[in-house]
């Protein structure tokens, strides 16, 4: 369903009380402040590594650096910040979305809900209205959406119930509707789609539910499937062993956060989740391939051109979905194609994304207690903490040391920032057989209510191996929002206290805050209209965008 919902006045009044402007000012504003052209995503916009006024899909660009080429905004005058306005989603599910720009229009997901916003003013230019689904279980009962990917004139994105939705951007006309994940009623998609060449490429959730994971890639234009690779083997393929009998159909692995391409090597990289069922590793020996990964594909065909796991055998709940983000840079007097990630595992990894090679691993967790640290080939050491039917602390706990939420690689300050948790939790295991409609995490974490949890701000120099700063959070640790950077040497994310905030990047010192009044669970990002610089980011069910006076 359509809605071309301008609701003109109330809007004006909205834009009247937020710039504390007359009536008449507020419709000025609405008249002059249009959309700047028409949205036509090209290629060149995709592999472009220079973001300015456009920022044309959900990590911006496709190294997953977030970082913003834009200047206006500095450390001198980021002080002056003001709300300009904010736009209410009154869909069901908290607002996880980092919102894509192109040509002044801002596309934003609310649960299955897609809007244009003129991205200058906030105004509704068009909504299409997808109902939530019924009897979904664990994640994808949240209905959470995290944003879209735009090619041409069209735009893409994924349902609660993993449907793949082509709209047309320029009206929000359903153009097709394609399901992608069957055969099992506890499959979800919480992602945004990732646009490579002619293909959209899409995962699922549901890596706590006993599905078996995938990534799938579909044509842009027709809706037709291109490939899919499953990332639990089958039945005598290799990595096999770990799923005796049918557990392959339940081992998880899946595919919930975008992943990031290099168009030089013609590869993308994909993070998988932790193996199902969580816990109780009995039923699953051996490494259990190729949960808690990244992969390496080809976007043309899907084949796996190399692997490498995180945490073998996972027992903690540790996916590897955090952002794989890929950097050309001189290490250790050599110039070298890098993949740098912050795992929820505790550990941050380097490696050569041209093979896969492991090349150093370093803890940035202070509360960790599986692994005693990682060896030279990658893999983790192990204390032997492992989950109990009586019930064991392990750290770091059930939400990881970080987790899906964006960081963020700065090229003027080559600084890697990612936000963190000190954490632990009570693991206990026991056998359960899976049943559909049900999650299988055989059988679940708790946190200890004696012991707190702390967020942190996290600056790590990967040359060095060392931490250039660490900045505390204030408030009880449920934040879930991520981080992104500027050309001036900006550090911008959501805070554990309710605060949308910008620190120096060099220092780690604040700058300025902005007090959104509740919870942020989702990545910022920045654009330009008219020359005008804007951050926004989303907080409960509002997008808040902010720019100069």
């Amino acid at each position: 369903m359509i809605h071309n919902d301008f609701r003109v006045r109330p809007f004006l009044l909205g834009v009247a009380l937020l710039l504390n402007v007359s009536f008449a000012a507020a419709q000025q504003i609405a008249s002059t402040a249009k959309p700047q052209g028409e949205v036509n995503v090209t290629q060149h916009d995709l592999t472009s590594t220079t973001l300015r006024d456009n920022w044309p899909s959900y990590n911006g660009d496709y190294t997953g650096r977030r970082y913003s080429s834009l200047t206006q905004v500095t450390p001198e005058n980021v002080h002056q910040l003001r709300a300009q306005w904010v736009f209410h989603s009154r869909n069901a599910g908290t607002l996880q979305v980092t919102p894509v720009v192109v040509a002044g229009v801002m596309f934003v997901t609310g649960s299955n809900d897609a809007y244009a916003l003129d991205a200058a003013t906030g105004r509704t230019l068009w909504h299409h209205a997808y109902p939530i689904s019924q009897g979904l279980i664990d994640d994808a009962s949240g209905h959470i959406n995290r944003g879209v990917a735009v090619l041409g004139t069209r735009v893409y994105m994924e349902t609660d119930n993993a449907h793949l939705l082509c709209l047309d951007a320029r009206s929000g006309n359903l153009l097709w509707d394609v399901p992608y994940a069957f055969d099992n009623k506890n499959y979800g998609a919480t992602s945004a789609p990732l646009i490579v060449k002619d293909k959209v490429i899409v995962g699922t959730s549901g890596g706590d539910d006993g599905v078996r994971g995938f990534v799938a890639a579909f044509d842009a234009i027709s809706g037709k499937e291109a490939w899919r690779f499953w990332t639990i083997p089958a039945p005598g393929e290799f990595g096999s062993s770990s799923w005796p009998g049918d557990m392959y159909l339940h081992g998880g692995a899946t595919t919930w956060m975008p992943g990031t391409y290099d168009p030089d090597l013609n590869t993308i990289y994909w993070g998988t989740s932790n193996p199902s069922p969580d816990f109780d590793g009995s039923v699953r020996p051996g490494d259990d391939l190729y949960t808690a990964c990244v992969l390496a594909l080809d976007p043309d065909t899907g084949k796996l051109k190399w692997y490498f796991q995180f945490t073998p055998h996972d027992l903690n709940d540790y996916d590897a979905t955090e952002t794989p983000v890929l950097i050309d840079a001189v290490y250790k007097g050599s110039s070298r194609k890098l993949l740098l990630e912050a795992n929820r595992n505790g550990f941050v990894y380097l490696l050569d994304r041209t093979n896969g090679k492991f090349l150093e691993a370093k803890q940035f967790a202070e509360k960790l207690n599986w692994a005693k640290s990682i060896d030279a080939k990658g893999r983790p050491i192990l204390t032997g903490i492992v989950p109990t039917a009586e019930g064991t602390r392990i750290c770091p706990s059930f939400a990881g040391a970080t987790n899906w939420y964006s960081p963020s690689y700065n090229e003027k300050t080559n600084l890697f920032y990612f936000m963190t948790l000190e954490d632990c939790s009570i693991f206990s295991t026991k056998t359960e057989g899976f049943e559909e409609g049900k999650a299988y995490y055989s059988t679940g974490a708790k946190h200890r209510p004696e012991e707190d949890a702390k967020k942190y701000l996290l600056a790590y120099d990967f040359r060095k191996g060392e931490f250039a700063w660490r900045y505390p959070q204030i408030g009880n640790a449920h934040s879930f929002a991520g981080v992104m950077s500027t050309a001036t040497g900006l550090v911008a994310f959501g805070d554990d206290s309710e605060m949308f905030e910008i620190v120096d990047g060099h220092t780690g010192k604040p700058l300025w805050h902005f007090n959104v009044g509740q919870p942020l669970h989702a990545s910022p990002m920045s654009y330009a209209v008219n020359g005008k610089q804007y951050f926004a980011i989303a907080a409960g069910s509002d997008l808040f965008t902010f720019a100069l006076p």
